[in-house]
């Protein structure tokens, strides 16, 4: 079950790579501004997120699910290892 809970780890992490990535695309698409603002202050992409629904929501789903998918590789390997 270790084995499982790693890869779920490390499939999460990617999806949550891939998410952020794609959600930078999306400020950029935006304005320039948008997308230094999201790269260089993270916090400016919760604005993102709220003004530009539309453009933003499909990567902040994606990287919704990356975390359940981490979260749960994260248990799984934690409830295997301490029983």
């Amino acid at each position: 079950m270790e084995i499982i809970g790693g890869i779920l780890i490390l499939l999460g992490i990617i999806l949550l790579i891939v998410g952020d990535i794609w959600f930078l695309i999306a400020a950029f698409r935006e304005s320039i501004w948008w997308g230094l603002a999201c790269l260089l202050l993270p916090i400016v992409q919760l604005f993102f997120l709220i003004v530009h629904w539309d453009e933003a929501k499909k990567p902040f789903g994606l990287q919704l699910a990356a975390l359940a998918v981490f979260l749960t590789g994260f248990f799984i390997g934690a409830l295997t290892t301490h029983h």
